[in-house]
């Protein structure tokens, strides 16, 4: 039976929490200091606090420490290592090798299996630099968001022994993750450091080699939003065990609702497999709300490439949320509009609509009488017949705001007598964890069977994470009298037991600690063959190696080619900052796969910044991949 995790993301405790509670299997926070999301960093004591949280329900929690280093960080890093191990956290997302070898010493430092996972940042999409990675010790390899579903069934046919994890929802990077360096070129702010500018949200012209305008100034690198929440089986099938859910910026609301529409989703896909899955945690969930994805802040939606080539993908009319269409304006008043279509709304809705120029317009809602709408303030853009859009559900964001969510261990309970008293089992259904407590009782004969009260006091679990999903008691014990109070305690006895029995179960089930193969054997196997793309052997600071213990790494495992990090100076005079699948080119229907039409431009096109600032394209045909060269 293979275990399959939803992985949701946590920007601070209570967001942690949260997505336990709505369905999460495991939860990724940043580290204090040194996390791809610099901005959502979470204190030692939190990550403490929400380890002991999640390891109740069999849940994990994973820490991002994703961002390359310098030399003179290391000493401070490793630090964070061992207080993160101490704190209790199941593994360390790692980009920078110099970090894989310190959660490897911790790990064997404090005798625990600390497990090293490979983040999305070290650039994972093919067969051999998953190996690669399997190798250097890592035991989960976070795959590039741009693989189809064939290409994760074949690094998972090639690299069985790795667990691999995918993005199935949220914000796209239109780069390879790893190897954007234009927000440290243009605003010297490292996305490798934690620090991106969000460089693919801007506006360019879009001109050709003659200077002339291939069209209107857009946001031609911004993308929609990813959903695979109806491909979670395929994804399983292919070798995904966890779906990973992007957002550690994102609010309470949004990790709740995201979190609890995939989780009834992977749920079903369980259900379906007849035993050949099952979800990691523990627990059934009870939610006060019907999950939306269309109510939670989207760019709109794409699978992206799961299916090879992608249409539909781009977002180049507005980087911000628009939601979901829910009507036409049908007559515009002096301060109201009536919206034609089946939508309600409320006071505090967010509305939006593209204007004649394609700009995208919002506006509060100020009051609601039937389907007329009296905003806050009457937007003059707005025009009958236009598509209205809501990006902020006041209804939705109110539900979310309150408790919203149970999640609950059910327990079969079963009291039966012993010689010398009674003794309480308590068992968690379809699993083998169970505990059974005996008390001392003396032996007094009850007038009449105690069943119908026994049943009534054992089945209360009061503040805990559990309910009683059935409840019996044997007839030698239901004429035993047992005063209510030693029922309190037995019952009370037997679930600190549980507690402690789910918390061993939760230590036994982690994988065996990293391993990885000797420098020769390294050597050896990437002999005459390098597991990085092409692009790496032309532009040496691909590799992003930033300290000199990352660099002698790779000199031991025969890649004496890794070079400075582009953050350092590695760039050179005409960088390639831009990897991407995206195709600008594919996005004007020109592209020579799917067309025979002919380009109205002459290239390269170049993308300009208002500054004046250019940014020269390259489409490599071959690869279906789009280059992004910063022009001096």
């Amino acid at each position: 039976m293979t275990t399959l995790e939803l992985l949701a993301p946590a920007r601070d405790l209570e967001c942690g929490m949260a997505a336990i509670d709505h369905g999460a299997d495991a939860v990724y926070v940043g580290a204090p200091r040194f996390g791809a999301r610099a901005a959502a960093g979470v204190s030692i004591e939190d990550i403490e606090k929400l380890c002991l949280y999640a390891h109740r329900f069999r849940a994990k929690v994973y820490v991002t420490v994703n961002t390359i280093v310098y030399d003179d960080e290391l000493q401070e890093v490793e630090r964070m290592v061992d207080l993160l191990a101490c704190a209790g956290v199941d593994a360390i997302l790692v980009q920078d090798m110099a970090v894989l070898q310190m959660v490897k010493r911790v790990g064997e430092k404090h005798g625990k299996a600390l497990e090293a996972h490979a983040s999305t940042q070290t650039d994972n999409r093919s067969p051999e630099k998953v190996d690669a990675l399997r190798r250097m010790g890592f035991k989960r390899v976070v795959l590039a968001r741009e693989l189809s579903l064939q290409q994760m069934s074949d690094i998972h046919q090639a690299v069985p022994e790795v667990e691999l994890e995918a993005f199935v929802h949220g914000a796209l990077c239109v780069s390879f993750s790893g190897l954007c360096y234009a927000s440290q070129h243009c605003f010297q702010r490292s996305a490798n450091r934690g620090e991106c500018a969000q460089f693919c949200r801007l506006k360019f012209d879009l001109v050709d080699a003659d200077g002339k305008a291939v069209d209107k100034p857009r946001h031609w690198l911004s993308l929609r939003d990813l959903c695979r929440i109806h491909d979670l089986g395929r994804m399983a099938d292919a070798g995904i065990t966890s779906f990973k859910i992007e957002g550690r910026l994102k609010g309470p609301a949004y990790v709740k609702n995201v979190v609890a529409a995939y989780s009834r989703e992977l749920d079903k896909v369980v259900r379906a497999s007849g035993g050949k899955y099952r979800r990691r945690a523990l627990g059934n969930v009870q939610l006060e709300f019907t999950p939306n994805l269309k109510k939670t802040f989207n760019r709109g939606y794409t699978t992206y490439f799961l299916d090879g080539d992608a249409n539909d993908i781009a977002s180049p009319d507005t980087p911000k949320a628009m939601g979901e269409m829910v009507g036409r304006v049908k007559e515009l008043r002096r301060d109201s509009f009536n919206v034609a279509g089946t939508a309600t709304f409320a006071n505090g809705d967010g509305l939006c609509f593209f204007d004649q120029q394609r700009q995208l317009q919002g506006f509060r809602v100020n009051r609601v009488e039937g389907n007329r709408i009296f905003p806050q303030q009457m937007p003059r853009e707005l025009r009958p017949g236009m598509v209205l859009y809501r990006n902020a559900d006041a209804a939705m964001e109110r539900m979310l705001a309150k408790n919203s969510a149970s999640r609950r261990i059910p327990l079969r309970v079963n009291l039966h007598a012993t010689p010398t008293g009674v003794r309480l089992d308590l068992h968690v259904p379809q699993t083998d964890i169970g505990v059974g407590v005996e008390m001392a009782v003396e032996p007094q004969e009850a007038r009449m069977s105690q069943e119908e009260n026994m049943q009534k006091q054992l089945s209360r679990m009061g503040g805990t994470v559990y309910v009683a999903e059935q409840v019996t008691v044997d007839e030698e014990a239901a004429h035993r009298f047992v005063p209510s109070s030693m029922l309190a305690t037995l019952r009370r006895n037997a679930l600190e037991a549980m507690d402690k029995k789910i918390m061993e179960e939760e230590g036994k089930e982690e994988l065996s600690g990293n391993t990885d193969n000797s420098p020769d054997e390294m050597r050896s196997a990437f002999s005459g063959k390098s597991p990085y793309p092409r692009e790496y052997a032309a532009y040496p600071y691909l590799y992003n190696v930033a300290n000199q213990q990352a660099r002698d790494l790779y000199a031991e495992w025969g890649m004496t080619q890794a070079g400075q990090a582009f953050e350092l100076g590695g760039g050179g005079s005409r960088p390639l900052i831009m990897q991407c699948r995206h195709c600008i080119r594919r996005l004007l229907g020109c592209c020579t796969r799917q067309t025979h039409r002919r380009a109205p431009w002459r290239e390269p096109l170049t993308l300009v910044l208002p500054d004046r600032r250019r940014f020269v394209l390259q489409f490599d045909c071959q690869q279906c991949q789009m280059n992004v060269y910063a022009e001096k």
